[in-house]
Formats: structure tokens, C-alpha cells, sequence
């Protein structure tokens, strides 16, 4: 057997696996509701299943490729810049979570725009700023899947052997089938497959490398005695800046970007309103955390353990930190070791695109469509074959638009990141625990933080070394707060859903299903 089918023949069992999960979970649903079980699975997911779901969603192909691969080049930094990661899932999950699940099931909402909106009323500056923020939802989130079908394509041909166009054909479509077919169910469950095979990829990977380089001592020796930039630079790769490659600023920088800013990524706040029970959501905080933190800053230590056995120049590796991981099983590994390590960045790569597709999904056929046109909703049969079409046709422009590969996915990445935190994070968070917020507070910083945001990015403006998101969100802070200061308030009735007053019994807002704390 050739040594391309042995490297493919786990990938196939793995991709013929996602399909058939697929096919059960929306078996699993037909009972309910189609838009309650395709935007969010009937709210009805179990602690281990809504961690791992998280953990998917959030870690990327660039966890497996971008984010290594920068390791290797700038060393222990990098793993400072990643390390806010472990915060995420712990973050999102306890302070967002509760609260949202409470107002979500006693305002019926089943996404994140439908939180905006019950938050900031149907007025004129409420219905601006839904719309916005739909737009703005699909305009990052088709970009974000484009670089994750790159990097997957990438990674997967480079390795494998197989073709840029037939790499990014071969996963790319299996994504799209079961997330178009399945709903938020299939996406959840093949999400918790998934994030269970990122972390074999990872210990695979791990394994090879401590064995191809003589064991940890040993690979530490040849790490410590690298010297990235001439004679004399030996040893930079093991300082926490990485020698003074990376600013001070940009490290702290990541505590905005990967860390705290996370709370307003909607594919992951919208997680907050599907589980089951209070149990299950302190259960999903442990285990998210732990997952998470093994995943993203193991990866990246991994990426600098590399650095012990690849010694050759960057350009004979690709020419960019991108193909450096690729480079590394394709040459270092034998056959399945690589098939099965392939799997972790594959997994990565479909568990993220499958939930901004099922989310941007929901952008437009919930949050737009039957806002506006309520009525294409009513036939139950005619609004599962829309949606569903309609989720593949997203898919299929992404795949079409991933035809041109990029460089460096981690920066689309986070580009992407900082784009939905700013239209995001105060609108939904401040909306949901500062009572004075308002629909044009909320649009000032949307557009004026984003704004600004890409006059930094295009113009290239010096902030002193710090990512464009903390003097961007920063704007945002000061809009957000005078303009809800300037501008009416929210109605009465959105006021009272999000800040009840106790009742005598202690109990959630009147219509709530959630189970009491």
C-alpha cells in the first residue's frame, strides 16, 4: 500500500464517521420544533456535550497550524500570547452563560441578534442595530471560514499528498453536508467527537516529536541552543517576549484579543442558551477549561518543541510559519501516525467552520428573513428545505472563495476575532448587566469601534506595539457609555425582561424553563 492511502485511510473512516453522527442527531430531533432544534438543538445539551461543543468552536486551525507554527519562530512568547486562551471557555460559560439562558428561554429567543433585539426594543435604533449586526456577523464570519478552509486544505494536502483543490473539496463538503443537514444537534455532537480527536492529534504529534528528538531534555537543548536571528541571539527562543521580538504591549494585548474580548464571540455566546440544566452548565465550565487549556497552550508548546527537530531555513519548509507543521508530519512521521495526527487540525478546521456556518445561517434566515417575513416560517416542511439549502449555499461560496489560498491564517484569524468582539461584546455583555444601555449607545460603539478598528488595520497606525483591538475597543468603551448616556432609553418591557425584580419565592422571570440555581 502506498503511503498516501495509508495517511488517508483514517482521515476517510473519520470523515465517513462525522457523516453518520450527522445523520443520527437530526434523527434525534425530528420530534421537535425545526427552527428551535436547527438554531439550537431544543436547548437540550448535556454538560460534557456543551464543553466540548465550546472547546470545537473556539479552537481552530490555527490552534493546530498558524499558531505552532509562529511557536517555532518566535518560541515561548508565543505561548504568552496564547495563554489567556485557557480563561475562554470558563469566561464565556460563567459569566454570560446563566443569565442568558434565563432571559433567552423568557424572551424566546433562539440567537444571539434575538437577544439584541429583545434587549434594545423594535424600535427604529433596535431594528438598525440587529440588522448591523447581522451584516457585520456574516462579512467576519465568512472570512473567518475562509481562512479555516485554507489552512485545513493546507495542511491536509501538504501532508497527505493530495492536491490543494482536492484537500479542501474532500472536508470542505463533508462540513457542509452535515452542518446544512443536521442543525445545531449534529454540529454539537460532531463538535464533542471532534474535540476528542484534536486532542489525539495532539498527543500523536506530541509523542513523534519527543521521540524523533531524543526525549524532552534533549529537544530543550537543541530549542535553548537556536539562535532564530545570527550568533549571538541563542536562547531567545526560551524568553518570555521571544528576545524582544514580541512587544510587551502585544502580550498583554492577548488578554483583549484571545482572552476577555471572547465573551462577545457570538458562535460561542449562543452556546450559553442550548443547555439543559444549571448541573450541566457548571459541569461544561471545568471541563472546558481543562480541554480548552490542553488544547491551545499544548499545541503551541508543541510548536516550540518542533524547533529541537526541524533546523532547516523557513524557505525550504514553504516559506511561510504555515507550512511548518505540515512539513513536520509530512517528512517526520510515518503514514498512520500522520493520518491520525491529520485528524486534530481536520477536526479543528470543521468543528469552527460548521458553527459560524450554522451561525451566519441563522443570521440571515432567522434574524433577517422571518423577522421581517414571518410568514415564510409558517410551513414547517417549505422553511427546513430553505434553511437547509440555504446553510450549504454559504458553505459552497466560502469553499469557492478558500479556491485562493492566503498566508498566515492566524492573522485572518484574529483579524476576524477583533472584528466580532467589537460589534459584539457591549451590546450583548453591557446589555445584558448594565440597565442604563441603549440601541443608540450600542450602535455609536458598534460603528465607531469597528471603525476605527479598520482605519488601524488598513492604515497601518503605530499603536506602540498593541494589537489594534485594545485602543479600538477602547473607542468603543467611550461611545457606548455616552451614548447610552445621550440617547433615550431602552422600553420598559426589554428593562424588566433583563432586570426583574426578585420574586417572593426567589425564583427565575416569570415563563422561564430553566432549572433554578
Amino acid at each position: 500500500m502506498t503511503n498516501a492511502f495509508l495517511i488517508l485511510l483514517p482521515i476517510a473512516l473519520f470523515l465517513v464517521m462525522l457523516a453518520g453522527l450527522s445523520i443520527w442527531a437530526e434523527r434525534a430531533g425530528r420530534g421537535n420544533r425545526f427552527a428551535g432544534e436547527y438554531f439550537l438543538g431544543d436547548r437540550s445539551l448535556k454538560g460534557f456535550v456543551l464543553a466540548m461543543t465550546l472547546v470545537a468552536t473556539y479552537g481552530s486551525v490555527s490552534s493546530f497550524v498558524s499558531g505552532p507554527g509562529l511557536a517555532w519562530q518566535l518560541g515561548l512568547g508565543w505561548v504568552v500570547f496564547a495563554a489567556p486562551q485557557i480563561i475562554a471557555g470558563f469566561l464565556i460559560l460563567g459569566v454570560a452563560g446563566k443569565k442568558m439562558a434565563v432571559v433567552s428561554r423568557a424572551a424566546g429567543a433562539l440567537t444571539v441578534i434575538d437577544m439584541i433585539r429583545a434587549r434594545y426594543g423594535n424600535g427604529r435604533g433596535g431594528r438598525a442595530l440587529a440588522a448591523l449586526l447581522a451584516v457585520l456577523m456574516l462579512v467576519f464570519f465568512t472570512t473567518m471560514m475562509i481562512g479555516q478552509f485554507i489552512g485545513g486544505a493546507q495542511i491536509f494536502s501538504k501532508a497527505a499528498g493530495v492536491s490543494y483543490g482536492w484537500g479542501l473539496f474532500l472536508f470542505g463538503a463533508v462540513t457542509v453536508f452535515y452542518t446544512a443537514f443536521g442543525g445545531f444537534r449534529a454540529v454539537a455532537v460532531t463538535d464533542t467527537a471532534c474535540a476528542v480527536l484534536m486532542l489525539a492529534g495532539m498527543g500523536a504529534l506530541g509523542w513523534n516529536i519527543l521521540e524523533t528528538g531524543g526525549g524532552l531534555e534533549a529537544v530543550m537543548a537543541k530549542v535553548a541552543a537556536a539562535a532564530p536571528r545570527g550568533p549571538g541571539s541563542e536562547g531567545v527562543l526560551l524568553t518570555p517576549a521571544s528576545g524582544g521580538a514580541l512587544a510587551t504591549s502585544l502580550l498583554l494585548s492577548a488578554w483583549v484579543l484571545v482572552g476577555f474580548g471572547t465573551l462577545g464571540l457570538p458562535q460561542s455566546a449562543v452556546r450559553c442558551m442550548s443547555y439543559r440544566r444549571s448541573s450541566d452548565l457548571h459541569q461544561a465550565m471545568i471541563v472546558s477549561t481543562v480541554v480548552c487549556g490542553a488544547l491551545m497552550i499544548g499545541m503551541t508548546v508543541l510548536g516550540v518543541f518542533a524547533r529541537g527537530i526541524l533546523e532547516a531555513p523557513l524557505s525550504e519548509m514553504g516559506g511561510t510559519t504555515d507550512a511548518v507543521m505540515p512539513y513536520l508530519i509530512a517528512n517526520y512521521m510515518d503514514p498512520v501516525t500522520a493520518g491520525v495526527t491529520l485528524i486534530g487540525p481536520l477536526a479543528a478546521t470543521m468543528s469552527t467552520v460548521s458553527s459560524l456556518l450554522l451561525a451566519a445561517a441563522s443570521a440571515i434566515m432567522k434574524d433577517l428573513v422571518l423577522f421581517h417575513w414571518p410568514e415564510a416560517g409558517r410551513s414547517e416542511g417549505r422553511l427546513r428545505l430553505t434553511t437547509r439549502l440555504l446553510t450549504g449555499a454559504l458553505g459552497l461560496l466560502a469553499l469557492v472563495l478558500a479556491l485562493e489560498p492566503l498566508d498566515v491564517i492566524a492573522w485572518i484569524n484574529l483579524f476576524a476575532f477583533g472584528g466580532l468582539e467589537l460589534a459584539f461584546l457591549l451590546p450583548l455583555i453591557g446589555g445584558l448587566f448594565w440597565r442604563g444601555a441603549t440601541a443608540g449607545g450600542a450602535l455609536a460603539c458598534v460603528v465607531g469601534g469597528i471603525g476605527f478598528y479598520l482605519a488601524v488595520m488598513v492604515l497601518k497606525i503605530p499603536m506602540g506595539g498593541a494589537h489594534a483591538i485594545v485602543p479600538s475597543m477602547a473607542v468603543a468603551v467611550v461611545l457606548f457609555a455616552a451614548g447610552s448616556k445621550l440617547t433615550p432609553a431602552s422600553p420598559d418591557g426589554a428593562i424588566d425582561l433583563f432586570f426583574p425584580r426578585p420574586s417572593s419565592a426567589g425564583g427565575p422571570p416569570s415563563g422561564c424553563k430553566c432549572e433554578k440555581a
